[in-house]
């Protein structure tokens, strides 16, 4: 009878370990306003967030749901971040969750990735229409468009000074926070295979993310969050590296003399941060963009929007961008309106918009924009390297790729190959040419934990100017297959 006891004892201890394990991985960090406020919009507590239709929506085609709205991450602060969940069809259901960021930082994910990249819609120079996306990754799979840090977009902080504070560490906890509760409104969505993917400064956010959930999942054996992996686009790496490659690119170029190619390695190279650089480097880099001209360095080879604001005003948004590193792109695209930024700054503020996507619910002083001014000319910490982070998480197992458009020449394909090289890593097929059809998309090489892929004629935002190879690469990623080496029709 005692060895009955033991037994039961046992078992009931482990069931609470493991119900402990439960919590630790998907922790309840709602209020009872926010548990309340739930369950009156619904069982699943989603069903208040549902859009039914968008302003200008095409009335054919449009087979997936959709859900936006807020999750408060901070509520002392009164910091919320705001997402939109363009849901998979249901034909292609279960499919894996899918995260995108956008860098700046200071950018809107809902701006750039999912208004003209990646999304399901694009909007109509009009302003006020909407059309469907041919190659919107949401075929594939459910894709989550984060507003993040607050400030960006119609994300906001009701405590000024965040907006002054802000920098990689609290983004990274602020958005796991985000994911955590939005885990527990979207219940169905927990132990999905989940992954994070984005662009730009988002070489900082999605590997300090991907890294704070697997440090939170470990010793948890079903986490809610099942990260499998994640997915980097033209993203900021490592600065020493991402110098170097840069400068040489600029050069290889021709953008650059030959003067002030010795003048940026000497003075940004070796001491200085991408995000805070030196009198002597901010000054290398104000000769470097008097040298560029009036082009679009998101794109080299596609014109830009002709731009209504006066020369000085663009000079001084190209300075700050190039010498920052940061996502203020003129939007180009060689068979895509280039004024498409103007599109969404004019779609998105208006009311009936900001009604059926349920945003601005708070009444936010200022106009939607696509990137935040002062976010991006105030952000505090920004470790010069993610290389460390790579190395942990390709330890881990995790499926990582890094992805390049060739006509960037702000985070160019020569910077990213320079920064994945200093990783060290054995390669397993080297570098070779991948087909869409019949004509060369871009090349790879696959490393031991690591894929790199680049997309030929691509620029800054590689889904915007090659949307059907962006596809591709989408389509491989999430089957962890190699890009194509024949012309078999995709």
């Amino acid at each position: 009878m005692a060895t009955r006891l033991r037994r039961r004892l046992a078992v009931v201890a482990q069931l609470v370990v493991s119900f402990l394990a439960l919590l630790a991985s998907c922790p309840l960090l709602r209020s009872a306003a926010e548990a309340e406020a739930e369950a009156e919009a619904g069982e699943s507590g989603y069903a208040g967030d549902r859009i039914d239709r968008l302003p200008g929506q095409p009335a054919d085609g449009v087979d997936f749901d959709m859900y936006a709205g807020y999750i408060t991450v901070d509520e002392h602060a009164g910091r919320a971040l705001f997402y939109w969940l363009q849901e998979a069809p249901a034909a292609a259901q279960p499919a894996p969750l899918v995260l995108w960021l956008n860098g700046g930082p200071g950018c809107s994910s809902i701006a750039y990735g999912a208004s003209e990249e990646l999304g399901a819609f694009r909007i109509r120079p009009d302003g006020a229409t909407l059309f469907l996306n041919e190659h919107r990754w949401n075929k594939e799979a459910n894709l989550l468009f984060l507003d993040s840090p607050a400030g960006v977009g119609f994300s906001y902080t009701n405590t000024t000074t965040d907006l002054y504070t802000s920098g990689d560490s609290r983004t990274a906890h602020d958005s796991y926070k985000f994911l955590v509760k939005w885990f527990e409104r979207f219940s169905h969505y927990k132990h999905r295979d989940f992954y994070i993917a984005g662009e730009s400064y988002a070489g900082h956010y999605v590997p300090q993310l991907s890294q704070l959930v697997y440090h939170k999942n470990k010793g948890v054996e079903k986490p809610c969050i099942n990260l499998k992996g994640y997915m980097v686009g033209n993203g900021v790496t490592d600065d020493y590296h991402d110098y170097i490659g840069t400068f040489e690119y600029w050069w290889n170029h021709g953008l650059i003399s030959d003067r002030t190619y010795r003048l940026l390695n000497k003075s940004c190279v070796h001491d200085d941060s991408i995000e805070h650089p030196s009198p002597a480097c901010a000054a290398a880099l104000d000769a470097s963009v008097a040298e560029q001209g009036d082009i679009d360095m998101y794109s080299l080879y596609t014109p830009t929007c002709n731009e209504t604001a006066s020369s000085a005003a663009r000079s001084r948004r190209r300075i700050m961008a190039v010498k920052n590193g940061r996502h203020y792109p003129w939007m180009t695209g060689s068979s895509y309106d280039p004024c498409t930024e103007r599109h969404s700054t004019v779609y998105y503020n208006r009311p009936e918009v900001q009604k059926a996507l349920h945003a601005n619910v708070t009444g936010i002083n200022y106009t939607w924009a696509t990137c935040s001014d002062t976010l991006n000319s105030n952000w505090g910490d920004a470790p010069r390297s993610m290389l460390h982070i790579y190395k942990e998480l390709i330890a881990a197992g995790l499926r990582i790729w890094v992805f390049s458009g060739d006509t960037d020449a702000v985070m160019p394909l020569t910077a990213t190959r320079y920064s994945i090289h200093a990783l060290g890593l054995p390669t397993t097929v080297s570098w070779y040419p991948w087909y869409d059809g019949k004509q060369v998309g871009g090349w790879s090489q696959i490393y031991e934990g690591l894929s790199l892929v680049s997309v030929r004629g691509a620029g800054h935002e590689v889904p915007l100017h090659r949307p059907h190879q962006a596809f591709m690469l989408f389509h491989h990623f999430l089957q962890g297959k190699p890009m194509p080496t024949n012309s078999t029709v995709f």
